[in-house]
């Protein structure tokens, strides 16, 4: 009998170990299940801290976008207003140079009289003839101040005044 007591405290000091190692087994257990609790909070931490983050820049940069969508659309709407008033002024170019080959047209043809009239007449004025320039081709031009007809007639076209006839396509556009 002495013996199976002897066993028996054999037993139960290896049934404490074994309870102890199962005990230090379910600390550790424990141990790493509160530690990956903590490393899983401090990741979803981490996580909604940079999702903050993100949406704050997203919001920033959807401000951005709609200030330079707006600065955009402005200088679209400015482009266009200065494109129809440049097609304004290069109606009114046209119209005017129109104007000028016309005026330099009846000055050549009053200046042919001049010519033909002064070379019928054989010197009998002397030289008051007024010079008139000619700015498209840089030439100078007599014409004969005692011709008062065709003087008149040419300050007559010079006094008009001709309106332009442009369209203009929207009402604000002259006044840029």
């Amino acid at each position: 009998m002495g013996s199976s007591s002897g066993n028996s405290s054999q037993g139960s000091e290896e049934d404490l170990k074994v309870l102890k190692d199962d005990d230090g087994e379910e600390m550790r257990k424990r141990k790493r299940m509160e530690s990956n609790r903590e490393s899983a909070r401090r990741s979803r931490q981490r996580k909604q801290k940079q999702l903050e983050e993100l949406m704050g820049e997203v919001g920033k940069l959807r401000k951005e976008n709609n200030q330079i969508m707006t600065t955009i659309s402005i200088t679209t709407q400015h482009l266009m207003t200065i494109d129809a008033h440049n097609s304004v002024l290069r109606a009114q170019m046209v119209e005017l140079n129109h104007t000028l080959h016309s005026l330099n047209d009846i000055i050549n043809h009053i200046n042919n009289n001049n010519n033909n009239n002064n070379s019928n007449s054989s010197n009998s004025h002397s030289n008051n003839n007024s010079l008139l320039h000619d700015q498209t081709t840089n030439e100078l031009y007599e014409c004969d101040p005692h011709h008062s007809f065709m003087m008149d007639q040419m300050n007559m076209l010079l006094r008009l005044n001709h309106p332009m006839l442009v369209a203009a396509t929207t009402p604000d556009m002259l006044f840029y």
